[in-house]
């Protein structure tokens, strides 16, 4: 490379920095709001910004090809990056000879590292021995009743317990916090609180209860066949005992106690269920509390079906019962492409299409919106996700007191939309407020409890603001703040909500991966995650990597392929989010022993030379060791 096009390169990097140096200088007074813990975060903030709205593809090409820093690793030091590439082109080109026109002051590498580990620290509390990623873990509502299971979370690596707003209340939030405290102090670690305010989510409404009927279905093989009969508990409605501990039922079914009280192990029920058919129940177990039975041919059970015991002299005015008090069963819409869906404004319950005996439409569905200001402003031709984006539609009409929806994705063979399901608009110039009434009643709580405060559907910056002027009216205590980015609005007004944000002693941003795949498109995703890394790491601001991280694991026991790569995937950020389910134990397991191999291949956008297994001889390759 001639010194004629080095120089032109010199020129170039020069001219962004000045912007760089510029765009700091003019937002002097905004920088002068910021706390004193990111003062210098913020100024590297604008430095990135700066550097990014010019497409530097070229630019990084040649700086490449002269051996040179392509600025593709700069996020955490901005200006001392590009002062670093100008330092060497200027002893590169005949400008060498001449001093340069400035004095690096920037933050170093080593500064702005520190920073975000510094910030880090100050959110999620202390890194655990052996790994710097933080693991969340969503608390279910059995955690309050439940000690052990926070002692054990605690014991397997969970680093900090949310607890999401939107579920259970005050009280049993406050067990939750109990039952962690003790458990921290049994086991000589710490844990953060987590406390996700619930937000405006636009929600579908209830719906009409479904008919009373319980089916029971033993489990069968691919062939049909009975492997596992259905099991069945039979109970007082008197007493209503529920089925003994470790005791799955497939339905419990309530009698009369006196009849109850005569079942014999071996002895049989007979009764004819709603489809005529007649079925057999066998008593296999009789305890204090109640019988268990099985069966092994499918049963659907209405009110007032009749179970029948064999009739005996001993027995005569004994010798069936009348079952009662079934509970409704919970109601869907089946929705498949080209049918039409009316969303209400009310939140009256909503019912399913209704067609003539000829399959022709008498009356389309209906379900209602928790939130109906939430479609003001939506117009026809928009797009409209229901259910984390298993059911699309294109809103056709809006009228006063309901929206009309044409649905466009399902499977072919149709999806089922329940009551509250959320409803996401992405296209749709929708102005809801990010803290409601009920976030407002919740934050008096959540201030005196938390260490960090979520708040869901930040769109701008007004609303980190009226979070942090909500809680400086209750007390003195500042809870961290991090910033639930969900929508695709709060990502396009990412940068000015985190420096007002940085106007608070500590705080972080989450990555709701699952309302941001949809509002953004699920194509977008990975690009628009990326985005939000790089961004918060130019701030040194933590990252919440957030949403269905392992959730098969979490849910069936079973991860996916998918699942570990993603969770790997994740180690690029500061904290890693789990949420509920019946093999959770499991998954922060997993997901510790992912993050600490992950932390010896990967430190943010860089990769860690590692000794490589591959590179070793056959012979050190195989000697068991893991390097």
């Amino acid at each position: 490379m001639d010194n004629t096009e080095i120089e032109a390169i010199l020129l170039k990097v020069l001219a962004i920095r000045s912007e760089m140096v510029a765009d700091v200088a003019q937002a002097s007074a905004r920088l002068d709001a910021i706390h004193d813990n990111y003062r210098e975060s913020a100024r590297n903030l604008l430095h990135y910004l700066s550097l990014r709205r010019h497409d530097l593809r070229k630019l990084q090409s040649r700086l490449a090809a002269l051996g040179l820093s392509s600025l593709g690793r700069a996020e955490s030091h901005v200006l001392a990056t590009v002062d670093s590439v100008l330092s060497i082109l200027y002893r590169l080109s005949r400008a060498g000879e001449q001093q340069q026109p400035y004095e690096s002051t920037a933050l170093d590498f080593k500064k702005g590292k520190r920073l975000l580990d510094e910030h880090t620290e100050a959110l999620f509390g202390p890194s655990p021995i052996g790994r710097t990623v933080r693991i969340m873990v969503t608390m279910p509502t059995e955690a309050a009743y439940d000690a052990n299971l926070i002692h054990d979370l605690l014991e397997q690596g969970m680093n900090c317990m949310r607890i999401n707003c939107a579920h259970d209340g005050p009280a049993t939030w406050l067990k939750m916090i109990e039952h962690l405290r003790r458990a921290e102090r049994s086991t000589g670690k710490t844990c953060r609180i987590f406390m996700d305010l619930s937000g405006p989510k636009l929600r579908t409404g209830p719906l009409e209860p479904g008919p009373a009927v319980i089916r029971i279905r033993p489990r069968r093989d691919l062939y049909g066949r009975v492997i596992a009969p259905a099991r069945i508990w039979l109970t007082a409605d008197s007493s209503r005992h529920a089925p003994p501990a470790g005791g799955a039922a497939d339905a419990v079914l309530y009698v009369s106690a006196s009849w109850l009280a005569a079942l014999q192990v071996g002895e049989k029920v007979h009764l004819t269920d709603a489809r005529e058919s007649r079925r057999t129940l066998l008593i296999v177990e009789v305890n204090n509390h109640g019988c268990w039975a099985e069966a092994n041919k499918t049963i659907y059970l209405v009110p007032d079906t009749v179970l029948h015991r064999q009739e005996t002299a001993e027995n005569q005015s004994e010798c069936q019962t009348t079952l009662k008090d079934f509970p409704p069963s919970l109601n869907c819409l089946h929705l498949n492409a080209g049918d039409f869906l009316h969303l209400t404004r009310t939140l009256n319950p909503g019912r399913p299409a209704i067609r003539c005996q000829d399959g022709s439409l008498l009356s389309p569905a209906t379900i209602g919106c928790t939130l109906p200001e939430g479609f003001d402003k939506v117009q026809p031709g928009e797009p409209i996700w229901f259910d984390d984006g298993k059911i699309g539609g294109k809103i056709e009409k809006v009228e006063s007191d309901r929206v009309i929806v044409r649905i466009t994705n399902s499977r072919p063979s149709g999806e089922k939309l329940r009551a509250d399901k959320g409803i996401n608009l992405p296209e749709s110039d929708i102005e809801l407020a990010a803290m409601t009434p009920k976030d407002v009643e919740d934050l008096e709580f959540v201030a005196n409890y938390a260490d960090v405060v979520e708040l869901s559907f930040a769109n701008t910056a007004r609303d980190v603001e009226m979070l942090q002027e909500r809680l400086r009216g209750l007390g003195e205590r500042s809870p961290g703040i991090v910033l639930k980015i969900e929508t695709k609005r709060g990502f396009e007004n990412l940068p000015e909500m985190m420096l007002s944000a940085m106007r608070w002693p500590s705080c972080g941003v989450m990555i709701a991966r699952g309302d941001l795949a949809i509002e953004c498109g699920f194509e977008r995703l990975a690009e628009v995650q990326e985005e939000i890394l790089w961004i918060c790491e130019a701030a040194h601001i933590p990252v919440i990597w957030a949403t269905q991280v392992l959730e098969s694991l979490a849910q069936r026991g079973v991860p996916s392929r998918a699942e570990i790569s993603d969770a790997a995937m994740g180690h690029r950020a500061e904290c890693v989010m789990l949420n509920k389910g019946p093999h959770i134990l499991d998954a922060v397991r997993a997901l510790d022993d992912i993050l600490r191999r992950m932390q010896t291949h990967q430190a943010k956008k860089s990769s860690m030379l590692r000794g490589l297994r591959l590179a070793r001889t056959p012979a050190e390759r195989f000697d068991g060791s893991d390097g």
